[in-house]
């Protein structure tokens, strides 16, 4: 089923200045700073851009399509969140459960000290729970973000490693101090692949399984998955081979054939048009076109902010989380009007993905915006653009 498309005016938005977003992204093509890029842009249920821009793969010089499949890394964490409060619907799952009581390995976790060079642990003073796992507050976190006694020993385990499984890698992680005091500092993290394996001892089936046969196949999301068949292997976009702007530029995960990992934080892939089925699900709060999966309230409690006065880690989170924002399950949650460096409403709620990905969705004006591409270090700055370009085109 393909998305339908509609005049932008009868979305309330405006042609012209939609245009101009696909406009502003082939100019990026032509400088040779973007590969290429396929955009969404749907609002009252109707999409209003559906266009793709540059190569899929420019290595070969193949013309991007629609259709193309992207690794869309963290973009993971929102649909796994989903799965999990599903559980918490059925009465399986509490968010205040402590993850030892479903993942011993959790249990008698000890909290890093590090002062100066002399490095200590001390216990954990609560045990984290799911809703930590959630909120990314359970302590951990990720080893691209720093340099710390902790992070060096993430780094030093390989515990991004796709080689292990799920089960085998909560127990490696779980040995591994914690940064923080579970509760006590937002720390973007490993999180949601430790929540991928809380879904799978509860549900007990893998994750690959629960989410095609819960979430994926019900909404329509069949080009979703962790691994691409070969049959789609000339669907697959792609990086340059080099950072156009001269960095040192990061290697991609391989999607063509299977890893023991199922990284519910940043495995799947995905098109924009079966992510556009996921927002609009989300958008409708918890329903697409009569299959529901949540209630709308469930959906409403995931989408505000869980932070609250929880600090945010002053490493690498806080590019990630923008001022005038919180966290709540599973994606960044707007609180202010204005105070962040792009425009949205009260209630946007968005996350994006280290190979460039990224989305919003802004219930207030009842929209969303997808950006699907590939260019690990200008992702920022095409999340950024994206955003005022498709603010610029609504028109009420």
């Amino acid at each position: 089923m393909t998305l339908k498309l509609v005049s932008p005016d009868k979305a309330g938005l405006s042609a012209e200045r939609l245009q101009r977003l696909m406009s502003v992204l082939q100019a990026e093509v032509d400088k040779k700073r973007l590969p290429g890029a396929v955009a969404v842009v749907a609002r009252h249920g109707q999409v209003a851009l559906y266009d793709s821009v540059g190569k899929l793969n420019p290595a070969t010089g193949t013309t991007m399509t629609r259709d193309a499949r992207f690794r869309i890394y963290s973009m993971t964490k929102p649909i796994v969140s989903v799965a999990a409060m599903m559980l918490v619907e059925q009465g399986r799952l509490l968010l205040s459960d402590p993850v030892s009581q479903h993942l011993p390995e959790f249990a008698k976790q000890q909290v890093a000290l590090q002062d100066g060079s002399t490095a200590t642990t001390e216990p954990v003073r609560r045990d984290a729970s799911v809703h930590d796992l959630m909120r990314h507050t359970a302590g951990m976190t990720y080893e691209f973000l720093g340099s710390s006694l902790v992070q060096r020993q993430y780094s030093q385990l390989r515990i991004g490693s796709r080689e292990r499984t799920l089960a085998e890698f909560t127990q490696q992680l779980a040995a591994i101090p914690l940064m923080y005091q579970p509760g006590n500092v937002f720390e973007y993290s490993r999180a949601t692949d430790v929540l991928g394996r809380v879904i799978e001892v509860v549900s007990g089936q893998n994750l690959q399984d629960f989410l095609w046969e819960h979430i994926l196949e019900p909404l329509g999301m069949h080009h979703t998955a962790f691994t691409v068949p070969a049959a789609s292997h000339d669907q697959i976009a792609e990086p340059f081979a080099r950072d156009p702007d001269g960095g040192v530029q990061m290697r991609v995960i391989d999607v063509r054939t299977d890893s023991a990992l199922a990284s519910g934080g940043g495995g799947l892939i995905s098109t924009a048009q079966d992510y556009a089925r996921f927002l609009q699900f989300l958008l409708n709060r918890g329903e697409l076109e009569g299959v529901r999966l949540l209630g709308p309230r469930i959906v409403d409690f995931m989408t505000t902010d869980h932070l609250g006065d929880i600090p945010v880690a002053a490493t690498g989170s806080m590019t990630l989380l923008p001022a005038g924002h919180g966290f709540g399950l599973g994606f960044a949650v707007r609180k202010h009007l204005g105070v962040a460096p792009v425009p949205g409403s009260i209630g946007t709620y968005f996350w994006g993905g280290l190979a460039g990905t990224t989305f919003f969705v802004d219930p207030a004006l009842d929209l969303y915006g997808i950006l699907m591409l590939q260019a690990p270090n200008q992702r920022e700055y095409y999340r950024m653009l994206f955003r005022d370009l498709v603010y610029a085109a609504v028109l009420d």
